[in-house]
């Protein structure tokens, strides 16, 4: 009977010792599962962030293929129909031409031809203005290679020398930039020895 009731104590410090080691696994567990869950926590976090990067680079990706897309398509039609407002400004003036070319011309109604031609010049050049272009006649100024092209050069006293004495066509200029120069003549000093020899070979009376 003692050795049953000491078998019983005996297994009752087992016990005892079991539940007292087991404690401590089951706080070890608890802390380790806490840090677990927390790491765990910790990525899911950094996933969630990851992903809300990803997709908002995804979508500026896909914006900036639009804008590139919409930009090169903008630049083509530019190209392509960039002459379109000329054009439509073009159309009263040529309309006028032709009108002016189906007129028979008499003595009678000479003048009103000519008056609706040059009405029509006008409005031309108007168009160009509007457009930018400046149209400049050079006659008596100095001569400047960055906006006249010399044909030749002539003797005159009606214009200092290196001044431009004659003018075949004007300078056409868009806004500040020469897009055509002007075709000129520049005068030069009149060569006195030239028209002495000219005066000696004439016979004296």
């Amino acid at each position: 009977m003692a050795k049953n009731q000491q078998d019983k104590d005996s297994a009752g410090e087992v016990i005892i010792e079991n539940s007292t080691d087991a404690g401590l696994n089951t706080d070890e567990l608890e802390k380790t599962y806490s840090t677990k869950k927390a790491e765990k926590s910790g990525e899911n976090n950094l996933q969630g962030e990851f992903d809300k990067l990803k997709s908002d680079y995804l979508y500026l990706r896909a914006e900036f293929d639009n804008f590139r897309k919409n930009t090169i398509k903008e630049r083509s039609d530019m190209v392509k129909y960039g002459a379109e407002r000329f054009i439509r400004q073009m159309l009263n003036v040529i309309d006028n031409f032709d009108r002016a070319l189906e007129m028979e011309i008499t003595p009678e109604n000479y003048n009103d031809f000519r008056q609706g031609i040059e009405m029509t010049a006008n409005d031309f050049r108007q168009q160009l203005e509007n457009m930018g272009v400046k149209i400049e006649d050079p006659l008596g100024q100095m001569f400047d290679p960055n906006f006249h092209e010399a044909l030749s050069s002539e003797e005159t006293d009606k214009y200092p020398p290196g001044h431009i004495s004659q003018v075949f066509k004007k300078t056409y200029l868009l806004h500040d930039k020469v897009i055509r120069p002007a075709q000129v003549v520049v005068a030069k000093e009149i060569n006195t020895n030239n028209t002495n020899d000219d005066n000696h070979g004439e016979p004296k009376a």
